[in-house]
């Protein structure tokens, strides 16, 4: 990858700036990170046009719903801020809210879907709890205002984040409507119970978020989530117009969080 000296020296300036991660200018530019454009599919990896997630309300309970949090977070190696390891490293119960990395998530009605509140709303939605993740933007704000390009669109809709590229700058975090991205205040390693040598373990000083398994899927693999889910959540092609996200989309009524927003957020519930 080439790159031209003023926007090395840009570079370098953000790293001194915003390094919350200790990254140096050189390690934001190093050849062979991952970016929209040098993005290809492995031959044997699963492929679609764009990808897209539905989620069954109507077969999600609390049971299920903390199955595909723990199947992602156990695949990640996502840390437990509220259960260390090490019981000495334990963050305050004031402070694991704001310390808390999230993948994927619940969180009732009201939060996930601000602004689309009446007063005839159906009384079964008061007391649901809504898997949340990532939604993989048609057009994520994320992406326009990270700095380093750490955060990137594929050309298959999967929203990325190449973790040597990210400086903690948390730009992204604020221009993320949901809420889906966490930041490593603290070294993540010591909250992590059973390590998934698989996957990376991160580092102090990163942003991370849902990849839609990306690495699972690479190897014609369902993500965990998915695979947990007893049928309430499905992952699939909605480019394709037999593809089972469309069938279900075709004969079911569904809501998106914020759409209103135009991020064209593409993890569907029916409900």
């Amino acid at each position: 990858m080439s790159i031209k000296r003023r926007e090395f020296l840009r570079l370098a300036g953000l790293s001194t700036l915003f390094g919350l991660g200790g990254k140096a200018a050189f390690e934001l530019i190093a050849p062979g990170q991952l970016d929209a454009q040098s993005y290809a599919p492995e031959a044997h990896a699963t492929k679609a046009k764009r990808w897209a997630m539905v989620v069954d309300m109507r077969k999600l309970d609390d049971k299920t719903a903390a199955k595909c949090i723990q199947a992602c977070h156990l695949t990640h190696n996502v840390p437990d801020i509220a259960n260390p390891v090490n019981p000495a490293k334990a963050f305050p119960p004031e402070d694991q809210a704001r310390f808390r990395i999230k993948w994927i998530w619940t969180e009732d009605y009201h939060n996930a879907f601000p602004g689309e509140e009446h007063e005839n709303l159906q009384e079964k939605l008061h007391h649901m709890k809504f898997l949340v993740l990532c939604n993989h933007c048609d057009n994520p704000p994320c992406v326009r205002v990270c700095p380093t390009k750490a955060t990137f669109r594929r050309p298959d809709g999967m929203v990325m984040m190449d973790m040597h590229r990210c400086i903690g700058c948390r730009y992204c975090m604020a221009a993320c409507p949901f809420g889906a991205r966490s930041f490593n205040w603290k070294d993540p390693r010591p909250f992590i119970k059973d390590v998934n040598q698989n996957y990376p373990t991160r580092e102090i000083g990163v942003v991370e978020k849902c990849t839609f398994c990306d690495e699972r899927v690479s190897k014609g693999q369902l993500p965990a989530c998915v695979e947990v889910s007893n049928g309430a959540l499905t992952f699939g092609d909605l480019g394709d117009p037999k593809s089972k996200v469309r069938e279900l989309l075709r004969a079911n009524f569904t809501i998106r969080r914020k759409a209103h927003l135009g991020t064209l957020p593409q993890v569907y519930y029916i409900v």
